[in-house]
């Protein structure tokens, strides 16, 4: 039977943390939904993307750790999309840890060690002082 995982994001500069945390959330299944903040969403939560959603989420299709993209568009569609999508597993980085143990009624949640040493924040505070 097919395991199905997924995460949410904004996956701005994308950056080996990234990589690395996709890699391993798809090693707990078989198949890899991300959710990616949606341009709409992240004005909402006063973020603001380098690339737009559309980029974004090529970037992410070209990975081959992603089976699916799919837009986030507001908090609360976490439920809604575990049921849609069958999840089995919904992961986050651990900075969020607690966060989403509501969500423990659906699937299971787990979540994964941030890569140390970076950042999206950092990448983009070092490249705007770089150039």
């Amino acid at each position: 039977m097919l395991k199905r995982v997924i995460t949410y994001g904004t996956y701005d500069v994308l950056h080996y943390g990234h990589i690395n945390l996709l890699k391993r959330a798809k090693a707990l299944g078989d198949y890899l939904i991300v959710a990616l903040s949606s341009d709409e969403f992240n004005e909402i939560k006063n973020k603001k993307s380098y690339y737009n959603y559309d980029q974004r989420k090529l970037l992410l299709e070209s990975l081959r750790y992603v089976d699916l993209v799919i837009p986030e568009n507001n908090w609360e569609q976490k439920i809604d999309d575990i049921k849609k999508y069958q999840a089995d597993i919904f992961v986050m980085g651990d900075d969020w840890k607690g966060k989403f143990d509501f969500l423990k009624d659906y699937c299971e949640v787990v979540y994964l060690p941030r890569t140390p040493n970076v950042s999206s924040t950092q990448t983009k505070q070092y490249l705007k002082s770089s150039f």
